[in-house]
């Protein structure tokens, strides 16, 4: 399979967002469980509800101040990309898309930061659903112009595993802190790295 195209899940695939996130909740241990109760609302909720306020929701729900969201926003441009990510997506000769579980303003500011040019970026406030429903998935490969079969979604997230291969999109699951495996999904290809999808691509997706 020659792939025409590359969508990334933005914060956990491209990002390094859990340092971030466990800075402003002071320590690992209370960002995680911070993370996880916010993912568990998300993937929970389906229609878009503005992104800024299920983090601060789920920071209460953890028994943390609400008011970490705010300082989560502010420093917000802390995101750095994975050390190789860059050089990575460089290298890749196809269009390059983005789907991402937050605000529009958020998600450019994000995507800016990884440092590469993408074709195009769909968050869940444009698509006005959250993965992993369907239609953030169908947005980007709409916006793209390309074949579910012949686009590979780079997931960082378990979830969106059996999300995109709803769709109908091939997986690379870059399972950089070593997650869990979704359950009844496996993904096409698994890495804790991104430095495979050169190769991949070279090979014509074989691998």
């Amino acid at each position: 399979m020659k792939y025409d195209a590359v969508v990334f899940d933005l914060l956990t695939a491209l990002i390094d967002s859990w340092t971030l996130w466990n800075d402003v909740a002071g320590s690992p241990e209370t960002g995680l469980r911070w993370r996880r109760r916010y993912l568990e609302i998300t993937y929970g909720r389906g229609a878009y509800r503005p992104y800024e306020t299920l983090v601060r929701e789920a920071a209460a729900d953890s028994g943390l101040p609400a008011s970490l969201g705010e300082a989560l926003e502010r420093r917000w441009d802390e995101l750095r990309p994975w050390p190789e990510a860059r050089d990575v997506l460089a290298g890749l000769r196809v269009p390059l898309g983005v789907a991402t579980n937050c605000s529009v303003r958020l998600g450019a500011r994000a995507a800016a930061a990884v440092g590469v040019p993408f074709a195009t970026v769909v968050t869940a406030e444009s698509a006005g659903f959250y993965k992993p429903r369907p239609e953030p998935y169908r947005a980007v490969l709409a916006a793209l112009g390309t074949a579910p079969a012949r686009t590979l979604f780079v997931a960082g997230s378990p979830s969106d595993v059996p999300g995109a291969q709803a769709v109908g999109m091939p997986v690379f699951w870059h399972n950089r802190i070593g997650l869990a495996a979704p359950a009844g999904a496996q993904p096409q290809y698994h890495a804790p790295s991104l430095e495979p999808l050169a190769r991949l691509l070279a090979a014509g997706g074989e691998g």
